[in-house]
């Protein structure tokens, strides 16, 4: 599945929010998103840049998808096509 190319860190953050993510703390460029929803705590920092280098915003999806356990494909349908 292809991923959009021109989502920035808050809008990620944004769509994350239905997983129980929030924003704790900014530092500098840097967002620290937090969620206690999969069982235990989760943390991840994001860029607060426009737009996330694809890289960036796979390697971020995969790592929810863990901690979400769900697969990868699943995570990124529900987040950009609903």
């Amino acid at each position: 599945m292809k991923l959009p190319r021109d989502v920035g860190g808050r809008d990620l953050a944004r769509l994350l929010a239905r997983y129980g993510y929030e924003i704790t703390r900014q530092t500098g460029s840097h967002l620290r998103l937090t969620s206690s929803a999969g069982g235990g705590v989760h943390h991840l920092t994001l860029p607060n840049h426009k737009p996330l280098k694809v890289g960036t915003l796979s390697a971020a999806l995969g790592d929810i998808a863990k901690y979400l356990e769900i697969e990868k494909p699943d995570l990124v349908r529900q987040l950009f096509e609903a």
